[in-house]
Formats: structure tokens, C-alpha cells, sequence
């Protein structure tokens, strides 16, 4: 088959989607990954296609209050939408549309005639387990989650109502709102496969027909990488260190992080890798390092613990790695991660973002470092987690579904 994957956001959004497409590739498919320009290097260093989608990811990760999230995400959807025809070609055979772009990608595989599955990264169907993840509220009783999660999706349509507008007259369609498209695909049981371990979210049983949890969809790492000379250098001069790192959240805090984390490390008495990130996070020392992207795969296992902002992706590999974690969750979906990750007990009590000090920072990575049953917890979810396959079973699903 020739399969097109549709993937927008930060990197944590449109990483994972390079293992599934390298898997699917493996299994002898045509695989190509329309993302922003920003990613090509990432996607052509899996062996697939690059395909360009408009707008621009980078400087989108600030720290916002909700309104301001709903107007940011508003605007590059849109902006996405303008071009997002231009990706699919008249012989695609399949559309994986992520939790952002299935909104769009309906519409290109009513016009065209492409079937299309969903390939999420995050539970966004309405149950009674959880209130949606976007929230980052406790659980209010499965009667109440359940209606949050309803009116959570109202609030997406929102986002996604001009564009939709825009990309329907383009192909000629006839008008349909985003929430008659949404409500038309659950009717008809549109299937999704969501590529998260179920040592985080079990399958909800209260969810409908055609939604499975497969596993974990853990970004492409060429079998030759190693990780660059003064890490190694760094990793083995002495205990093992903690990592601290925002991935694309809090652009423009780098100063008052940075400070914040050499603090609480030196108060601590541990050593730190700060990984640069769009908070542009550094500092220099005999016992902190400062890197730039390294595959999480490579280093999360050579730690002592991880602080990080509870992206779905971060949240998983540091999870994957058995390694305690310090959550400090930013916006959006992190702290429901956060929260899945303090619950199994491989994770202190979320610290959120505004309320970060070198004190608070301090005393959660002596609890994580000091305390083992943190770390008995991580590698308990690490083992569960090793028993998973999520791009494999994706592919045989995927094959399933595309056959019946």
C-alpha cells in the first residue's frame, strides 16, 4: 500500500510517527510523513518520504492561559489547513491521520476517496475513567468526565471550524461543520489506534467500537546512533546524573530555568545534564553538562532520575527506561501524564510550571533519587511496557482493517 501519515505539533507530536512509518516500511509498505518543513530531517532520517505541511511549530510553546492555547491553536490550524491537500497525491491508498489532522484529513478522504484511520497519541474520546486529558483537572465521577469530555471535543471543533470551512470549499464540497463530521465519523465507528502503553492508560471499557490501545509508537533511532563524545565523557566521570529538560515548552524561560536547576541540583548534590530545548536551557560546571537532542532511547536508562514536562512521548521513554521521574507539566495534555506517571508511583507529585522553585525541585529529586520505591515502580511499568509491540500490532491492524 501506499500510506501517508499526517502529523503536526512539536517534535513530541510528530516523533513517535517515524517508528510507525519505519515499521510500516518493514512491512514492505510505500510510507510517506506530511509534517511542518521543520521536521524533513527527522522524517528522511527513517528511511520515509517527506512531505511538507504548511505553518510553523517552533515558538508555539510558550506558557499561555487556556484562552490564549484555544487562539495559538486556532491560528496554526488554519494556517495547516490553507495547504494541506497539497500532501495527499491521487495514488494514496491510506491516510493515518493524527489527533490533529484527522479533523482535516476527513475531508480530503471524502473528496479523494482514500479510506483513513486514526493514529493517536492521546485519549480523546469521552469516558467515565478520566476527565479529557487537555483539562489537566481531576476526576470529577465517571458521569462527570464523561461530560467533560463531551464538551472538550465541542471546544476542538471550534479550533477547527475555519479551516474546515476553507478546505471544503476548496475540494468542493458542501458545507459541513467540524462537529457533523466529527459526530458522522463516531457514528460509523471510525477506527483509531492509540500508540500509548496500557501500563498508562488502560483501554477505558466505556469506549465505543473501533478505539484500541496498541503500545507505544517509540520514535526512529538508527541502529548505528551512539550519543556524541562529551556525554559519554560526562556519563562516566562519575554518578549517574539527572536529566532536566522542557523539550518544545517554555520558550524564552530558558535564564530563570537554568538558574532554577543548577540551584536545585547543587542543593540536592547531584550531577545534571540540561538539555537545551526551546527554553534554550544552559549552564557550564564540572558537574553539569548541557546537550542538545539525543535520542531519549540512548540516555534515559544511564540516569538517576528525569525531570521533564510530561509530554506524552517524554512521559513514555523516561517510563520505558525504568528511571524515576520529576514532572513539571506546562500546558495542554502534560498534566494528565503527569498525573498517570505520579499514580503508578514512578513519578513525585507533579510540580506545575508556575509554582517551580530550586527548593521544590530540590526536595522532589531527593525523594526520586533517594527513595527506591520510585524507582521499583518505573521498572515495573518498564517491564509491562517491554511486553508491548505498538508499531507491530499498529501494522497488523492496519493490514486487518485495510483488507476487510
Amino acid at each position: 500500500m501506499r500510506i501517508l501519515i499526517a502529523a503536526a505539533g512539536s517534535r513530541g507530536d510528530v516523533a513517535p510517527y517515524t517508528g510507525l512509518g519505519a515499521a510500516l516500511r518493514q512491512a514492505g509498505h510505500d510510507v510517506a510523513l506530511a509534517t511542518t518543513d521543520v521536521f524533513a530531517p527527522l522524517v528522511r532520517g527513517a528511511g520515509l518520504e517527506f512531505r511538507g505541511l504548511p505553518a510553523d511549530p517552533r515558538g508555539r510553546g510558550g506558557v499561555a492561559g487556556k484562552r490564549e492555547l484555544m487562539r495559538t491553536a486556532a491560528a496554526f490550524i488554519t494556517e495547516l489547513g490553507q495547504g494541506f491537500c497539497d500532501a495527499v497525491d491521487e495514488g494514496t491508498d491510506l491516510l493515518l491521520l493524527s489527533a490533529t489532522t484527522a479533523p482535516l484529513g476527513w475531508h480530503l478522504s471524502e473528496a479523494m476517496g482514500i479510506p483513513s484511520l486514526g493514529v493517536y497519541l492521546q485519549p480523546t474520546a469521552p469516558t467515565g475513567n478520566f476527565p479529557p486529558v487537555v483539562t489537566g483537572s481531576r476526576s470529577m465521577g465517571r458521569t462527570a468526565n464523561r461530560m467533560a469530555g463531551r464538551f472538550a471535543l465541542r471546544m476542538v471543533d471550534r479550533i477547527f471550524e475555519q479551516a474546515v470551512a476553507e478546505l471544503r470549499h476548496r475540494l468542493l464540497l458542501p458545507p459541513v461543520s467540524a462537529s457533523a463530521m466529527r459526530r458522522r465519523q463516531e457514528r460509523a465507528n471510525w477506527p483509531v489506534l492509540h500508540g500509548f502503553s496500557t501500563a498508562l492508560v488502560p483501554r477505558p471499557s466505556d469506549w465505543r467500537s473501533g478505539l484500541e490501545v496498541v503500545g507505544t509508537w517509540w520514535p526512529h533511532v538508527d541502529a548505528a546512533e551512539r550519543l556524541p563524545a562529551d556525554l559519554e565523557d560526562f556519563l562516566g566521570a562519575g554518578p549517574r546524573p539527572v536529566f532536566i529538560g522542557f523539550g518544545s515548552m517554555a520558550a524564552g524561560e530558558g535564564e530563570r530555568l537554568s538558574e532554577i536547576a543548577v540551584r536545585a541540583l547543587r542543593r540536592a548534590g547531584l550531577r545534571g545534564i540540561l538539555q537545551t530545548g526551546s527554553a534554550g536551557l544552559a549552564a557550564d560546571g564540572d558537574d553539569i553538562l548541557t546537550i542538545g537532542d539525543v535520542p531519549h532511547a540512548l540516555l534515559f536508562p544511564r540516569l538517576a532520575a528525569v525531570v521533564h514536562h510530561a509530554g506524552a512521548g517524554t512521559s513514555a521513554a523516561a517510563l520505558r527506561a525504568g528511571v524515576p521521574a520529576v514532572t513539571v507539566p506546562v500546558t495542554a495534555d502534560q498534566p494528565f501524564w503527569a498525573g498517570r506517571l505520579a499514580a503508578l508511583g514512578a513519578a513525585t507529585d507533579p510540580i506545575p510550571f508556575r509554582s517551580l522553585t530550586a527548593e521544590r525541585l530540590a526536595d522532589a529529586l531527593d525523594q526520586a533519587v533517594k527513595q527506591q520505591a520510585y524507582a521499583r515502580a518505573a521498572a515495573s511499568a518498564a517491564q509491562h511496557m517491554a511486553t508491548e509491540d505498538g508499531a507491530g500490532r499498529a501494522v497488523k491492524l492496519i493490514e486487518q482493517l485495510t483488507r476487510g
